[in-house]
């Protein structure tokens, strides 16, 4: 039986900016598969196929704002990269494990928020994910890079052989 590896701090960059100390919240990318189900004859049930997976987005708070995200509103389909580095402890050996999240998108929303006196402004900024690395201490877990046809999970490439039949 073992305790959980729990998210003990985080560190945020974007563009190579450090928020230490002023990004309070990242929400990293939900990944969800595109599920179609699917039944013919012979078939006892229905099977789910498999068409790739959903559009990635990441959220940043910040509890104030964040001028240099502010300029790069409009800009590229992967023009803001983003990355999250977490410590994880694992509560029955109290050993620590790096999660890193290296993104690249362009910014979908900004809010920045409501202003009151006196009070904290909570600087909320949603980015559209056009690429996505997982990696558990420097092993690549998943990466998944929507403009150029990549999907490696586990170090399996699983596109690799549908890109040679397109020819790119």
């Amino acid at each position: 039986m073992g305790m959980p590896k729990i998210l003990k701090n985080f560190a945020t960059f974007v563009d190579g900016t450090s928020y230490v100390g002023e990004v309070t919240e990242v929400v990293l990318p939900k990944l969800t598969r595109i599920l179609e189900g699917y039944r013919a004859g012979g078939m006892r049930s229905e099977a789910k196929v498999d068409h790739g997976y959903e559009a990635l987005e990441a959220e940043i708070t910040a509890a104030g704002w964040l001028q240099a995200v502010l300029k790069q509103w409009g800009g590229g389909v992967s023009s803001v990269p983003l990355r999250f580095a977490g410590a994880v402890q694992s509560d029955d050996d109290a050993e620590y494990t790096s999660v890193e999240v290296e993104m690249r998108g362009r910014w979908e929303e900004i809010d920045p928020g409501s202003a009151k006196a006196g009070e904290g402004t909570e600087f909320k900024c949603k980015l559209a994910v056009t690429y996505y690395k997982l990696t558990i201490n420097s092993e690549e877990i998943i990466e998944l890079d929507s403009i150029n046809m990549i999907e490696k999970v586990g170090g399996t490439d699983m596109l690799e052989t549908v890109r040679q039949i397109l020819g790119i």
